[in-house]
């Protein structure tokens, strides 16, 4: 079964793009796309530190463009994704009265890790520490979907 997977973090430049571009190298027959809440860099290209530590994982995100996160996503996706409670409360404000799409955390697939967000590496500089977890969660995803 093919499913329509949102990843949504704050610019969309680096946590987001980079979960979709890893769920869609281990899981290619899903649809995927990513968003941020903010739209600071609408158009950009996912962040080149970012995209370097990816692609050193043959994860490419170099065709990628930062959008903004909008209501009717709530409709185009049987699934959102945030990376932190912060990018699930700006979702959430935006979700059309009676929709039931679900919206969970990176990290509710991760749970051995301990971890209940994704840090932003736009900030930590750990983009290393970021793909880590990204990964496992993605791996765990994929897992749940299969389920």
């Amino acid at each position: 079964m093919t499913h329509r997977i949102l990843f949504v973090c704050l610019g969309n430049i680096c946590r987001s793009p980079a979960a979709e571009g890893a769920f869609r190298a281990r899981a290619p027959h899903h649809a995927t796309d990513s968003a941020g809440t903010s739209g600071w860099h609408i158009g950009d290209p996912p962040y080149g530190p970012m995209q370097q530590a990816a692609h050193a994982r043959s994860i490419d995100i170099s065709d990628l463009r930062a959008r903004k996160f909008v209501a009717e996503d709530f409709d185009r996706f049987d699934l959102i994704i945030g990376m932190d409670a912060e990018n699930l409360t700006n979702i959430e404000n935006l979700r059309p009265r009676g929709n039931k799409t679900p919206v969970r955390l990176l990290t509710d697939f991760a749970t051995e890790t301990g971890a209940d967000h994704v840090p932003d590496p736009y900030y930590t500089r750990d983009f290393e520490g970021a793909l880590d977890l990204i990964e496992k969660a993605v791996a765990g995803l994929d897992a749940h979907l299969r389920a």
